[in-house]
């Protein structure tokens, strides 16, 4: 279908040159119009065209051109064309072109000689080559490098032709003399290599010879070298030892390339701890010399190889991992995080966790932009190693406390996440957490942080001297209330009505206020009519985050603050002897809600406080009113038994994953036994083939097979066609099989093709004659470039000798469906949470299924969509006729799919709600959105 070339050029289908137009040109004197000419024959040689009325002008007008660019697109050209018949024979015309390329052999320009004898290393005809080969040897000799390591080439790809043995029978034999004598290292590389392919035991020969001065070869000799001892330790690894020595010594190569071959080449050879060790010491030394992230990361990946294979090795060497975090990358902190957290032992537990304490303090003197992220990353990192050694979390989780109130929202709520799990998993801990929390509860200025912070307190505050601290703490953040006052609107109408005879009458009254930047001022409010406007008291200059938080209208965390309250009050009553003291803070704690109420039903605010809201806060009202043993044992106890069973699930189920991905079986049980040593070089070689291009994918059923096979049309058109689609990563293979129905032999056949969406198709299929009742495979590539529902149409073009008109068969469409290229992938809740806020595509998606079930719906589009699902099984335990669930997956572009259920059961058994999907892209947000649309009703 296409022709080989090793110059990959981009052409222009729509604007094809006239074969006539460039002959023209070619026999013209003009150089740029002849070098535009052969650069046009070239694109449409390559494309399919044979242009046979062109060979004989190149041959008069292009050969003799003395230019250096017309004489490389000449050899290009001739590398091309159609050398020989359809028997195999070469055609007689090429004899013409056998007495220029001696002429170029010995040429007196050195790069008309040495591109000559490049090219010559692209031939495969014999008859051709033949002739030149005392020209070939000739140039072995010559005093320029640049010719030299070309006819070394040359000769290396004559004796691997088929009869290339008997055409230079002493080649082995010249070229180690070549090698033994050469100085170039390219040259000398050349000659190697040559020996390495085709004369292997005259290579190991010399390496062995010199196995002394193997370090003070050239980087170039270096490489083909380690190659070498590759191929020859596979093939028999009984002498590995006496390479691996070799290998140890050119690890202290100067070249960068070298020793990290070195390292790849030592891993796959030996299982040795020494060999192991030296080869990731090789990988840290990189990983602090280069400088180049993208280096740096593919190390790093080497690195995770290791840690995977030869865990106990690594872990002595985490530290030096560790010095890779110097990198302002944020890509390469992570993935050395990564790395790090699978490589703790109690033995380096502390050592590690003392860095990574330093390297928290760092982000606060710095500057760097991203130092928020980081110190999130570190924070994560921190929590693991506190979580899997609690003996490490007293000296680190004050440190952190520090960061409560982090301008980096994420990175606080990291912190207090830590600081709940902690300070439950480490009852040592408890009253210094507490000590520590109420001290810089004030500095706290996320509502998100904030409500977690207050659970902990109204959770773990036990004491007297902690419930009266905690509840002072709040108080003071609360600031003076009430929050909200309203001006005496009868006595100012009353006013106005006794004083009928003034003309106006101006009220005067003085507040204070919150300016833009945050501060307080106290400005005059003036009113020629009756009353004066409701007002927000902001309290003193020394107001809490509580305060302006709650001003801003968030009464969500208005509810935390009640709950958090009224379970001091509880727990006063508890551990308070005194029954004054206990009436006297409930009396308090009920001003400071019944504020709340006011404030929220106001009309100062630009919201008015939510219904649940309102009724949560009503709640702790009634409960600081009357309370009963059965409530207060559900307030003080119920919610940190559910909080102890959420961290024992989570704990449960990272167990499991880390189990089941241990117990990945990549054999199943009746497997073929492969036996390496019954294998022949080239069954590794195609094995290593089919690796590379994909081709291992395990297989699916039969069925789902022909699932794939796609009928593109009518049984009784003239022409039947049918694709079966292959479906890779970033590109789709059609194998399209077109069947001529009738008894005349269609001519010029084309299988025309169309996309829509972010497909594209990579090259036109080329047209072809159609035999009476034959059939013909054409293959067609698809390159996809993200993650959406695509659409593949086109026709069949075909011409018939009785009809002079150009017959088209209209084909059905192919639609590509989206969960080929999604898979299920898993987040932290935090992360779901901050993509969630930080998407912009949406989907709405309302729900309309038969199914009466909200577990089993929801199964279901967890099974139609391919998507994880990230809400835990307890929190989908009970019934109680509503579901929410969060579903995650990643595309294989890197691309997050994200997806939030929320489903009701009516009073009439039926399901309502909304699937809500987003995106960062809108094709995703949309072809999922289509799917769900089509699936959710219960079929298949």
């Amino acid at each position: 279908m296409e022709k080989s070339c090793t110059l990959l050029i981009h052409f222009d289908k729509g604007t094809p040159a006239i074969a006539n137009e460039i002959k023209e040109a070619l026999e013209g004197n003009d150089v740029s119009a002849k070098v535009d000419a052969m650069k046009k024959a070239i694109m449409l040689l390559l494309n399919g065209e044979t242009l046979p009325q062109l060979f004989i002008t190149i041959v008069r007008y292009v050969l003799p051109s003395e230019d250096h660019t017309v004489q490389k697109l000449l050899l290009l050209y001739l590398e091309i064309i159609e050398k020989t018949d359809a028997k195999g024979r070469v055609l007689p015309e090429m004899i013409l072109i056998c007495q220029n390329l001696r002429n170029n052999l010995q040429h007196p320009n050195e790069y008309i000689r040495g591109v000559t004898l490049r090219f010559l290393c692209r031939l495969n005809e014999t008859e051709i080559i033949e002739p030149l080969i005392p020209s070939v040897l000739q140039n072995l000799e010559h005093r320029h490098p640049f010719i030299r390591r070309n006819a070394i080439l040359a000769v290396m790809s004559i004796y691997k032709l088929p009869q290339g043995d008997q055409l230079l029978v002493d080649a082995p034999d010249m070229i180690e003399k070549v090698l033994s004598k050469e100085q170039d290292p390219s040259a000398r590389r050349n000659a190697f290599l040559m020996l390495f392919t085709c004369a292997q035991e005259r290579a190991t020969n010399y390496l062995l010879t010199h196995v002394d001065r193997v370090s003070e070869w050239g980087e170039l000799l270096q490489m083909v070298v380690l190659e070498l001892i590759c191929k020859v330790c596979r093939t028999n690894r009984g002498e590995k030892a006496k390479y691996i020595k070799i290998i140890i010594a050119l690890l202290n190569s100067p070249s960068t390339a070298v020793i990290y071959e070195c390292a790849g080449t030592l891993v796959s050879l030996s299982s040795a701890p020494s060999a192991i060790k030296a080869a990731a010491n090789t990988y840290c030394q990189l990983l602090l010399s280069q400088s180049d992230n993208n280096v740096k990361l593919i190390v790093l990946d080497r690195l995770n190889e290791l840690k995977s294979s030869h865990r106990d090795v690594m872990v002595d060497l985490i530290m030096d991992v560790l010095r890779a975090l110097s990198s302002p990358n944020l890509d390469i902190q992570r993935k050395t995080l990564d790395i790090v957290l699978e490589l703790i032992t109690p033995r380096n537990i502390n050592e590690v966790v003392l860095l990574l304490k330093k390297e928290v303090v760092k982000t606060q003197t710095g500057e760097h932009e991203k130092n928020g992220e980081y110190r999130q990353m570190l924070i994560q990192a921190i929590h693991s190693c506190a979580i899997k050694f609690p003996e490490v979390a007293s000296t680190v989780v004050h440190l952190l406390m520090d960061f409560l109130g982090d301008s980096n929202v994420a990175s606080a709520i990291d912190v207090v996440v830590f600081v709940r799990e902690i300070i439950e998993t480490n009852p040592k801990l408890r009253v210094s957490i507490i000590t520590r929390l109420l001290d810089t509860f004030y500095q706290i200025r996320a509502a998100r942080v904030c409500s977690c912070a207050l659970w902990i307190i109204g959770e773990y505050c036990l004491s007297l001297s902690e419930v009266e601290s905690a509840i002072a703490t709040i108080k003071q953040c609360l600031g003076d209330l009430p929050f909200y006052s309203a001006s005496e609107e009868g006595e100012a109408t009353d006013a106005s009505k006794k004083t009928p005879q003034a003309s106006s009458i101006t009220i005067s009254s003085r507040r204070p206020a919150v300016l833009a930047d945050g501060t307080y001022a106290t400005q005059s409010a003036a009113s020629e009519t009756a009353f004066s406007p409701p007002t927000i008291v902001q309290g003193s200059l020394a107001s809490g985050n509580l305060r302006s938080l709650l001003l801003t209208g968030d009464f969500f965390l208005g509810a935390v603050v009640a709950c958090t309250l009224t379970k001091l009050v509880l727990r006063l009553e508890e551990v308070q002897p005194s029954k004054v003291e206990v009436n006297k803070a409930t009396t308090q704690m009920l001003l400071i809600l019944v504020s709340m109420l006011q404030l929220g039903q106001s009309h100062v605010l630009p919201h008015p406080i939510d219904n649940d809201s309102y009724d949560r806060i009503v709640l702790c009202m009634r409960l600081l009113c009357n309370t009963g043993d059965e409530i207060r044992k559900i307030w003080l106890q119920s919610c940190r038994q559910s909080f102890v069973k959420m961290l024992s699930e989570k704990q449960l189920r990272e167990t499991e994953e880390l189990k089941a991905k241990a117990q990945v079986s990549h054999a199943q049980p009746d497997d073929l036994i492969d036996f390496y040593h019954l294998k022949s070089r080239k069954d590794e070689v195609q094995d290593d083939l089919k690796r590379a291009t994909g081709e291992f994918v395990k297989d699916a059923d039969d069925a789902n097979k022909l699932n794939r096979i796609l009928q593109l049309t009518g049984f009784s058109d003239p022409v039947y066609a049918e694709a079966y689609v292959t479906v890779h990563h970033y590109d789709i293979v059609l194998d399209v099989t077109v069947t001529n129905r009738t008894k005349e032999t269609l001519q010029n056949l084309c299988l025309e093709l169309a996309t829509m969406g972010d497909l594209k198709l990579v090259e036109r299929p080329q047209n072809y004659t159609l035999a009476p009742e034959s059939s013909k495979q054409i293959k067609a590539n698809i390159k996809v470039s993200s993650t959406e529902t695509g659409v593949i149409f086109g026709n069949i073009v075909y011409e018939t000798s009785n009809v002079l008109e150009r017959t088209v068969v209209v084909l059905n469409d192919i639609h590509i469906d989206i969960m080929d290229y999604i898979s299920p992938a898993v987040c932290s809740d935090t992360a779901f949470r901050t993509m969630w806020a930080e998407f912009e595509w949406e989907n709405k998606v309302a729900v309309n299924t038969v199914i009466q079930d909200e577990k089993e719906f929801l199964n279901h589009i967890i099974k139609s969509i391919n998507m994880k699902c990230l809400t835990a099984p307890s929190a989908l335990d009970g019934e109680c006729g509503f579901l929410a669930a969060n579903l995650y997956a990643k595309s294989v572009f890197g691309e997050d799919a994200l997806v939030n259920l929320s489903i009701e059961k009516q009073a009439d058994g039926k399901l309502s709600g909304y699937i809500r999907i987003r995106s960062k892209t809108q094709g995703i947000a949309l072809s999922l959105g289509d799917k769900i649309t089509l699936k959710q009703k219960g079929g298949s």
